[in-house]
């Protein structure tokens, strides 16, 4: 009896949930309270109040959203890799461009998955998650094995999508290097990167591309 509930207690998946939308929270809680195997520890509104919780309840996966005023989810996520936190990132979203899903998995998202998915794959992909598989919906693994399969298609640094944003901004590359803090020298080498990573051959060809891509969302 011992060793079954020791079992019990291991194979119980601790659960937070960080998402802007007091709905969804109570959505995703009341689905994951009412299901045997997991236990929510707590909510939070946005990015920054999740990395303080789950420094505080050390749950084994958080559910996170990405776009949410008062602290988004890639901050949220980068600060808990760079904390070395324990918990796994289950990005959970409507997004799933270019600009959402390549930000989040470089900063140390252990999944992807949309906010359709059904529940019984979202219970199988958290526990996956937190046992460290990787989880993709299917279509955020299609787009990226096609940017994988596909020639021109390596995809920018955070850096050079900053450099980027700026550019379909209107803004200078002196003025860019003011704001990113670098000089005009190391703009036009992000320049020129992005050219040859998008196949384009000026700054507006590059935002083009990148519209077209999802990179700029």
């Amino acid at each position: 009896m011992a060793e079954h509930t020791e079992r019990t207690e291991r194979a119980t998946v601790t659960v937070l949930i960080v998402d802007d939308h007091p709905v969804v929270r109570d959505g995703l809680r009341g689905m994951f309270s009412s299901a045997p195997g997991f236990e929510v520890l707590g909510e939070a509104g946005n990015g920054i109040e999740g990395v303080e919780l789950a420094a505080r309840l050390d749950p084994d996966v958080v559910l996170m959203d990405l776009r949410m005023p008062g602290g988004g989810g890639v901050a949220a996520i980068t600060e808990l890799a760079r904390r070395a936190s324990r918990c796994k990132v289950l990005v959970l979203t409507t997004y799933d461009t270019d600009s959402d899903t390549l930000p989040a998995i470089e900063a140390g998202a252990t999944g992807y998955l949309l906010k359709d998915t059904p529940r019984e794959e979202l219970f199988t992909a958290v526990r996956a998650a937190a046992e460290g598989r990787t989880v993709l919906s299917p279509a955020v693994a299609s787009r990226l094995v096609s940017r994988v399969r596909s020639p021109g298609n390596e995809p920018l640094s955070a850096r050079e999508r900053e450099v980027l944003a700026l550019v379909a901004k209107g803004t200078s590359n002196r003025e860019i290097a003011a704001v990113l803090f670098i000089s005009e020298a190391t703009v036009k080498t992000h320049l020129t990167h992005i050219y040859g990573k998008l196949g384009a051959k000026d700054r507006a060809a590059a935002v083009a591309v990148a519209y077209d891509r999802g990179i700029l969302g």
